[in-house]
């Protein structure tokens, strides 16, 4: 029995990945709920990288996909029931709220350390073998929903979860203070939203790294104080010579000091490609901090010498932890992130495949750079 037991659920679509480039529409059972947890009408779900390398290739990184699954894990929805034992004054039947799509142990050392985002018996949406979000209902504990503000439509609810990644790496690992000066590999949705979040907090200077330069130009009038295009590699140049070499060519051309006030305090790579972790290693100053947030090669050669000498912190950040969400969702209430200029395409949930299609080939028929698909619920 559940606290609201008069409701009566219809059918479950769903988005199936069956394997690579192999997507097909099926029903899944309704949620059953436990007393802690709430059923979703999910509204929204955006498009991550991550869904597309599972789409692309039926793996990410050491992780493959083995069975049919669920994709999609940026979410928004309508609470449409909830369980007996969550409180009322958290809570109702009607709340939009923006889903935090992974379920933990909440006992394990990491978990009470608050660390959670690492726990071992992580069960994510849309990671094998777990059914995701590209479906009409989705449960999760009460207080992994979090209800939007009156200001914040339940469409822009949907790109919590990738902003929650950005607030992850800049505020809670990489640790931004005010009038720093930060440097972001990247200018896809993640780069761009760690941009965001660093100028939203106060950041002196933020600097866009991409090869891009399209997206580099966007960036500029998005949330970048500066952009560098980064020199090609001459033919036989080492590439651990030529990161160096671009990184020095950083400085002097933003006129960006190598120590003391004004230089680089922070960087985050959300690119995961080897050279830019090098460059961004060579250009952070002494004692700064060094975030990795992109996936790229599992093994990368890095300068060691140079982080050991300089006392360079080197850091994961890994989706996002406690306060994050609630970071993300004041942000964009208060107007210090604004998320609009980056939702180039949405999508009914008919057209999953349409969405996942342009995603990949990144640009739409008329030419128009895509940053982010969102695809509505079922209908």
């Amino acid at each position: 029995m559940t606290a609201s037991a008069s409701f009566t659920p219809r059918d479950n679509p769903a988005f199936i990945l069956h394997g690579k480039l192999q997507t097909s529409y099926e029903q899944l059972p309704v949620p059953e709920l436990g007393p802690d947890e709430v059923l979703v009408e999910v509204k929204h779900t955006g498009i991550c990288g991550s869904d597309v390398h599972f789409y692309n290739s039926g793996k990410l990184g050491l992780v493959s996909c083995s069975s049919a699954m669920c994709l999609g894990h940026e979410s928004a929805g309508d609470v449409v029931q909830l369980g007996a034992a969550v409180p009322a004054a958290q809570l109702r039947v009607g709340d939009r709220v923006a889903l935090e799509p992974g379920t933990t142990c909440r006992m394990c050392d990491d978990c009470r350390r608050g660390q959670y985002q690492i726990c071992e018996h992580m069960a994510f949406a849309a990671y094998p073998p777990h059914h995701g979000t590209l479906c009409r209902y989705y449960k999760l504990p009460w207080d992994l929903v979090y209800r939007l503000p009156d200001s914040v439509p339940t469409l822009y609810g949907a790109m919590m979860e990738p902003l929650s990644v950005a607030v992850h790496s800049v505020a809670n690992v990489g640790k931004l203070r005010t009038n720093q000066t930060v440097l972001v590999f990247g200018a896809g949705p993640v780069g761009l939203l760690c941009m965001a979040v660093a100028k939203g907090l106060g950041a002196a200077r933020v600097i866009g790294v991409d090869i891009n330069e399209e997206r580099l130009a966007f960036a500029k009038g998005y949330a970048a104080t500066d952009v560098y295009i980064p020199p090609k590699q001459n033919d036989g140049e080492p590439r651990p010579d030529y990161s160096l070499r671009a990184a020095r060519d950083l400085l002097a051309a933003l006129k960006v000091p190598e120590r003391g006030h004004g230089a680089i305090d922070l960087v985050v790579d959300a690119t995961g490609a080897e050279t830019c972790i090098q460059i961004g290693l060579n250009a952070v100053r002494p004692g700064g901090t060094f975030v990795q947030t992109g996936f790229g090669s599992p093994d990368v050669t890095i300068p060691m010498f140079r982080t050991v000498t300089n006392e360079i912190v080197l850091k994961g950040s890994w989706r996002y932890g406690s306060g994050d969400y609630p970071l993300s969702i004041d942000l964009v209430a208060r107007g210090l992130v604004d998320l609009k200029p980056l939702l180039t395409h949405t999508f009914a949930f008919e057209d999953a495949l349409e969405a996942f299609e342009l995603t990949r080939a990144g640009k739409d028929k008329d030419g128009k750079p895509v940053i982010k698909c969102v695809i509505h619920g079922p209908e």
